[in-house]
């Protein structure tokens, strides 16, 4: 993942609610299916290997963040169990083609919540955070990012 990726991913965790966490960790999961994929066509072995620890550790948050005393979460575990072993094996056989069998399944999970969201009126997570304002400000066609007050108390406020 790029550095302006992280960045972008960074941002949008600090401003989301608990609904697109979900949604975020869909799309950095498909992001590492993809660069799993890369380092595999590449032969690059300690990157495939990288990018499906990351696979995984995504799906353990998503895992985490299930509430099994509903139905729909005993649902949602049983897809999660099937992506982590599609990977597993993708890793253990080098096979690519296990990775194609999990990029389905989340890109639907993912367009789902991206409807629920639309629903979520609930604030960010995080709160104390920093405010970035965006926009195109003294450059010539760049995006320039400001933080409001840099200095301020950040973090856990007592």
């Amino acid at each position: 993942m790029t550095k302006e990726l992280k960045q972008e991913y960074t941002l949008r965790i600090t401003q989301a609610n608990k609904t697109q966490l979900i949604t975020i960790l869909y799309e950095m999961t498909l992001q590492y299916v993809d660069e799993a994929k890369e380092a595999l066509a590449a032969d690059d072995r300690t990157a495939f290997k990288n990018a499906v620890r990351r696979i995984q550790g995504c799906m353990c948050e998503l895992m985490d963040s299930l509430h099994l005393e509903y139905e729909v979460a005993q649902n949602l575990l049983q897809l999660y169990l099937y992506i982590n072993r599609e990977v597993a094996k993708a890793a253990l056989y080098n096979d690519g083609e296990k990775l194609e069998h999990v990029r389905p399944v989340l890109e639907n999970l993912a367009a789902a919540y991206r409807q629920i969201e639309k629903q979520d009126t609930t604030g960010p997570v995080m709160g104390n955070t920093q405010a970035v304002y965006a926009g195109l400000t003294y450059g010539r066609d760049n995006l320039m990012e400001n933080a409001a007050d840099p200095a301020a108390n950040r973090g856990f406020s007592v």
